[in-house]
């Protein structure tokens, strides 16, 4: 469990405050039961009512003690446990964000989101569980069993027969459990996954008419997760069952012995009573232990799966200049014989060569799952290439620092998000950008128009996923977000599909005008949208079939051709 004390260890001095507060909590606790029994058989015998109402005194002071002792330890407990888990969050948040395409298809997104929630809870509740019980638990355990051999060895060695059983069912029984758990968190990451797909897409279900079908998806992956947290459940329910038997039955020993022993004159009613008493508390102190088992199996099985992420290395990792040399070239991005393989079986993409001049614009087209986005993912060094090469300025992207490498882009991808806020700080996107360069950036996109009919403009408030807007109005605020500051490379990933021909044409015009200087990639199903680009890529089955300008193409390819013709009717429009 070397994770939970990772993130326990900056809040080490506090956490062991606490635990010392503990300890002098649960010894106060320890000392009632003597008391009682000292009253029973000493004081009481003696007539003194003065003195048994100042024993009983003492008593109510040791139990407020007892009780404000342990408030204080276990808000201490609480805190600890929050800030580790706080730290452990974020910290399982930040990687997510900086794992590679290939680590995030590898962990799924759902299975990321189920580490970063339900994970974490359960190393809250096992670290919370550890600081209250942790030092409460065997301090009662052994305290009890040590008070008792003071009070009559014979009957606590009755007592003590008990608890070697009960240790060995719990350690079994956990044992058995932290697989369990994996399987449940498995089983939970499907259930995720079906939420979050049904919910992004509900509009397209209910069009569909696919509700009952979707319930009925759910229904099967919720029955798998019940399931396995039946099996998970029922083998860890067994641990309270057997001990309160074990227990039970010690009780029940104690009582015949200490009845036979106080009849015999061996022992007194008062001892008897105290050590029901200590029985109660060592009970609770077992169970108390039983908890902590039960969360360790759960925290356990959770700590693997998040340090899996945390733990995941770099395979992106920033490469020397000596390894990656930059090239001499007046392009200013260039693919050189680039392959590709998402499952390292078959090629995605074979031998892409592109050049770019500075200031041009490239088109992108070919049919779905052609490779089309492969080429950009590469571009922006979501992935790496198998082979070949990749510059921009004659630098190879291997060699850019990420950060460096992302901020030349201005890019809008397929199934790009709008998040939860104004119209404003979804274009910012957390930029530094002034107000001009935010209005810019929504007039050039071809945005301005409908913000400004919001009547609070740009302080609009958009829901998440960009609902209450048109699926033109979201495009175009994303467009807005790419374009509001002057990036080095703009990237169009299939953006306009949403937008009329009019306002399509208007874009191409918009970036033709105010982007002289950026080089720009527009990925599209639309010829028009690519007809006016310098150079045209027509791509079929991860390889280039077609390069050249829109009349060119139209003369020499002949799946361009066909694009071309059955969009605009074999015209050649300017």
């Amino acid at each position: 469990m070397k994770l939970i004390w990772q993130y326990v260890k900056p809040s080490a001095g506090i956490m062991y405050f606490g635990l010392a507060i503990k300890f002098f909590g649960t010894m106060t606790e320890l000392m009632l039961p003597y008391i009682l029994s000292h009253i029973i058989d000493n004081i009481v015998p003696l007539g003194s009512v003065s003195m048994i109402i100042k024993w009983g005194i003492v008593m109510l002071i040791i139990s407020a003690a007892t009780l404000l002792l342990n408030t204080w330890a276990n808000r201490i407990s609480v805190k600890v446990a929050r800030d580790a888990t706080l730290y452990l969050r974020n910290d399982l948040f930040e990687k997510t964000m900086y794992l590679s395409g290939t680590q995030t298809d590898k962990f799924t997104i759902p299975s990321l989101e189920s580490r970063i929630t339900s994970d974490t809870y359960n190393f809250y509740q096992f670290i919370g569980n550890v600081l209250r019980m942790g030092v409460r638990a065997p301090i009662m355990l052994i305290g009890g069993i040590i008070i008792s051999l003071t009070l009559d060895p014979m009957l606590t060695l009755v007592m003590v027969a008990i608890l070697p059983f009960v240790g060995l069912s719990v350690l079994f029984i956990s044992k058995k459990g932290i697989p369990l758990y994996r399987k449940v968190q498995i089983s939970l990451d499907s259930m995720i996954r079906i939420v979050r797909e049904d919910t992004q897409g509900i509009r397209v279900i209910k069009a569909l008419s696919k509700t009952d079908y979707e319930s009925n998806r759910y229904d099967k992956s919720n029955a798998t997760l019940s399931l396995e947290e039946k099996r998970a459940g029922i083998t860890m329910a067994a641990t309270n069952p057997l001990m309160t038997l074990f227990m039970n039955i010690g009780l029940a020993a104690v009582i015949m012995f200490g009845a036979l022993r106080v009849n015999t004159g061996n022992t007194q009613p008062g001892i008897i009573i105290a050590f029901m008493q200590y029985f109660t508390l060592i009970s609770m102190a077992m169970m108390g232990i039983t908890k902590i088992f039960v969360r360790y199996t759960k925290a356990a099985a959770s700590s693997d799966r998040m340090a899996e992420v945390l733990n995941t290395v770099d395979d992106l990792p920033l490469y020397d200049k000596k390894d990656f040399p930059p090239i001499e070239t007046d392009s200013h991005i260039l693919f050189s014989n680039v392959c590709f393989s998402y499952n390292k079986a078959k090629n995605n993409l074979t031998d892409i060569n592109i050049e770019i001049e500075k200031g041009q614009s490239l088109g992108i087209i070919g049919s779905t799952g052609s490779g089309k986005s492969s080429i950009i993912r590469l571009l922006m060094r979501i992935y790496d290439s198998d082979s070949g090469n990749i510059y921009i300025n004659g630098q190879n992207v291997r060699t850019i620092e990420k950060e460096k490498l992302h901020t030349m882009f201005g890019v809008v991808l397929q199934n790009d998000f709008v998040f939860s806020d104004t119209v404003e700080e979804n274009i910012k996107f957390g930029r530094d950008l002034t107000d001009e360069e935010v209005r810019k950036g929504a007039e050039y996109a071809q945005a301005k128009e409908f913000i400004e009919e919001f009547d609070d403009n740009y302080k609009h408030h958009i829901t998440s996923k960009g609902t209450n807007l048109s699926g033109g109005q979201r495009q175009r605020i994303l467009l807005a977000r790419a374009m509001a500051k002057q990036p080095e490379i703009l990237i169009f990933d299939d953006s306009s599909s949403a937008l009329d021909y009019k306002t399509d044409a208007n874009l191409r015009s918009s970036v033709k005008n105010n982007y002289k200087n950026v080089t720009s990639i527009i990925i599209a199903q639309r010829v028009s949208s690519i007809m006016s680009c310098n150079k045209i890529i027509v791509i079929d089955e991860g390889k280039i079939i077609g390069q050249g300008t829109h009349n060119s193409l139209l003369l020499d390819c002949d799946v361009y051709r066909e694009i071309s013709n059955s969009q605009l009717g074999g015209a050649i429009l300017e």
